[in-house]
């Protein structure tokens, strides 16, 4: 068992880590634009910093740069000054003394960010916002008396940024740049981001249209471009499709030195202006003679007219962050529920911890400690202790996670119970782990030959702090699994304040610890519980299997994210890394081998299938000819229509969210859906957030939710059902069943 014990410690070590990454998020983050300025703004999704470049000072007459450095988490991303199909770029308001002023945006060559049939342009990974800065003769420095010989340069910055779900954030950013001195701290920076930008083509560029077709004409590109294929992204919108794939949507072709191609006509198109701004890169993004890009103003030879309406209401972009920045000043008040809510919340709390020691996740962590109790048959004092530090363990546990939660809530981070499951990483990566559990439970191996001893002999001498650690670990495995009770529980406690969301908190640990600390304290109980023996070992073998069932049920989370393709590679990954561990368990020159062998080859597949695995499921469907008609969403029509019986789904949606976009062009748009809709005479309602609306902010807090997409099902005498935010078809169809 000693080996168990150690690989139990390890299993509460990486959950511990990963369920405290996001806290990791500085304090420095507000929403609200009255917030005190500092140079760094940090959320959970981005590190923004104002940095400035003046190598000769800023003496009147001279000229530097400011900038915003924006460092992205991984998977997220914000936009152009085109975004495509959707999204806002980012904006900044600059506040300097008279006699110094800055340009516009120096923007980089932006990224084509594809989300299944739409395409964003946008910037992932680390990005510098440039902007040029002039001092103008006139400015003095005795006008900045009291600041000493520095320039106090003040910046508000919004931004949109996006992932599955889009958020939009700002700050307030303040640096001092002395006048007289050189600063250059950042220099390199500012290189890269000269480097990034498009560089200005001096030759002749034109465009013309034939119905809904451009064609282009762009001459004086470099020699050593010429022959490449090339990306083409115009900065003013409405003017191509973003997500048309050269090849297949459009042509293009070098005739001699000059660059042509024939493109689609956006369907939104507004009225031809006298000339569109483009750039030009390499479709594999290389370098050419070091430039990235380069850019250049197409005079419009043969103008096109003014297309259809769009769809939908699309209010100015720049208005309704505008708005959104407004909203976010008001702050926030949590109801205080009344004891009877509070009373009700905690019983709900305490028996869904007890339901949770009945779901499928958790079986394999409850088998676990069926054995370690049994252990100490015949040892009350064992038995008790055992019981005590299991309880507290999982109570500690879940007070834990459930004041992350409520530290995400204060920051405005909107996080669901079981977040730790919502990456493919981690899904991946407990996959991973679970199948060693197995192979370990199995024979396959012993924790033994590759753990130190003394950590093996230090767990073995601390039963009780064994009891401890498995009690985390069955929090770890417990939390995706909602029970009964335990969801509306969980709802109410995240709108509590504080000391009573983790009372409810602590309900649902005591509810899942109760069953063990009875054992521990009813002799009966523990008396019923078998004795130690030989059958352990057998047990053991058979404990392999519900382990490697875990594991079926985490490869099919991570076959809703990633797909049928990421689900198979990491099904490949998980037999080679089983191959490895089994070639390390054997002796003498054969290990030596088949471990150097399979190394390679697992870093081979690696390589090959990993990014498969993290890769977000694309799933293109057809739209349907004459979609159902859509009518805006109000809350009061909504209680009307389903208090006379029909059902009613609300699409929560905005312009700027490119998850919202998808659905609605997807599954949103299918016809088996729409017809399916129809049959069911169910009353579709379209909420727009794009400028953010207190009456769909109310319903989406209703909801449990501070950002869109959130789309939901409502009908007579039922409570709400909320689906995924990547809508599916199967998904959609199994909730109107349900009806």
């Amino acid at each position: 068992m000693r080996t168990l014990l150690v690989f139990r410690s390890l299993i509460t070590i990486f959950f511990i880590a990963i369920s405290a990454y996001p806290s990791s998020a500085r304090a420095q983050f507000s929403l609200n634009s009255g917030a005190s300025a500092s140079a760094v703004v940090t959320t959970p999704r981005v590190r923004a910093e104002l940095v400035a470049h003046a190598p000769e000072g800023l003496a009147p007459g001279e000229s530097a740069w400011l900038g915003l450095a924006i460092a992205h988490q991984p998977g997220w991303h914000t936009y152009w000054k085109n975004p495509g199909d959707s999204g806002l770029p980012t904006e900044l308001s600059w506040q300097l003394p008279s006699g110094v002023d800055v340009g516009e945006i120096a923007w980089p060559v932006p990224k084509r960010i594809r989300i299944g049939p739409l395409a964003n342009f946008g910037y992932e990974g680390e990005v510098l916002l440039a902007v040029p800065l002039q001092v103008s003769q006139a400015f003095k420095a005795p006008l900045l008396a009291g600041a000493g010989d520095t320039l106090t340069v003040r910046l508000h910055a919004s931004w949109l940024v996006c992932r599955v779900e889009c958020i939009p954030e700002e700050g307030n950013f303040e640096i001092n740049v002395p006048l007289r001195s050189s600063t250059a701290v950042d220099a390199a920076r500012f290189a890269s981001a000269q480097a990034a930008q498009p560089q200005a083509n001096a030759g002749d560029a034109s465009v013309r249209a034939e119905g809904e077709r451009l064609h282009w004409r762009v001459a004086g590109l470099p020699a050593a471009l010429q022959g490449q294929v090339l990306d083409l992204f115009a900065e003013t919108p409405g003017v191509l499709v973003p997500a048309a794939e050269t090849g297949k949507d459009w042509s293009q072709a070098w005739d001699g030195a000059v660059w042509t191609a024939d493109t689609p006509l956006s369907p939104e198109h507004e009225a031809a202006p006298e000339s569109v701004p483009v750039v030009l890169a390499r479709a594999d993004g290389a370098r050419v003679d070091g430039a990235v890009g380069w850019r250049s103003v197409a005079s419009v030879q043969t103008p096109w007219s003014a297309g259809a309406v769009r769809a939908e209401v699309s209010p100015a972009l720049a208005a309704a962050l505008e708005a959104n920045r407004l909203a976010a000043q008001t702050a926030a008040v949590v109801p205080t529920p009344s004891l009877a809510g509070l009373a009700a919340a905690l019983l709900g709390g305490l028996l869904g911890g007890l339901l949770l020691n009945l779901m499928p996740c958790v079986f394999p962590v409850l088998a676990i400690k069926l054995l370690a109790l049994a252990q100490h048959g015949g040892q009350p004092r064992a038995q008790r202790l055992a019981a005590l530090a299991y309880t507290a363990g999982v109570m500690l546990s879940f007070l834990a996670l459930g004041g992350l939660l409520l530290a995400l809530r204060a920051a405005g981070e909107q996080l669901g119970w079981g977040f730790q499951l919502q990456s493919p990483v981690v899904v991946a990566l407990l996959a991973g782990l679970f199948t060693l559990i197995g192979l370990n439970l199995a024979g396959v191996f012993e924790f033994g030959q590759f753990v130190p001893g003394r950590l093996a002999t230090l767990q073995a001498r601390h039963p009780v702090t064994d009891a401890l650690l498995s009690g985390v670990v069955a929090v770890a495995i417990a939390s995706p699994c909602t029970a009964p009770f335990m969801g509306a529980s969980l709802g109410f406690a995240v709108a509590m304040p504080t000391a009573q969301a983790l009372a409810v908190f602590g309900a649902l640990g005591l509810g899942m610890a109760l069953p063990y600390l009875l054992a521990g304290f009813i002799p009966a109980l523990a008396h019923a519980l078998p004795r130690p023996g030989p059958w352990m070992e057998t047990f053991r073998h058979a404990m392999a299997f519900p382990m490697f069932a875990t594991v079926v049920w985490l490869v099919w989370v991570l076959g809703q994210q990633s797909g049928i393709d990421g689900a198979g590679a990491l099904l490949a990954l998980l037999v080679a890394g089983s191959s490895l561990v089994w070639a390390l368990s054997l002796r003498g020159r054969t290990r030596i081998v088949l471990v150097s062998t399979l190394l390679v080859l697992g870093a081979w597949l690696g390589i090959a299938l990993g990014p498969h695995v993290v890769k977000p499921q694309e799933s293109v469907v057809q739209a349907a000819p004459g979609a159902t008609a859509w009518q805006p969403w109000s809350s009061q029509r909504v209680g009307e229509l389903t208090q006379s019986g029909q059902s009613v789904f609300v699409d929560f949606t905005a312009a700027w969210c490119v998850t919202c976009q998808y659905n609605k062009r997807t599954t949103l748009a299918d016809a088996e859906v729409l017809a399916d809709f129809a049959r069911r005479k169910v009353v579709l309602m379209r909420a727009d957030w794009t400028r953010r609306d207190p009456a769909i902010t109310a319903a989406l807090t209703d909801l449990g939710r501070s950002g869109v997409p959130v789309y939901v099902l409502y009908a007579k005498d039922k409570p709400p059902v909320v689906l995924s935010e990547i809508l599916s078809k199967n998904e959609v169809q199994a909730a109107l069943a349900g009806l």
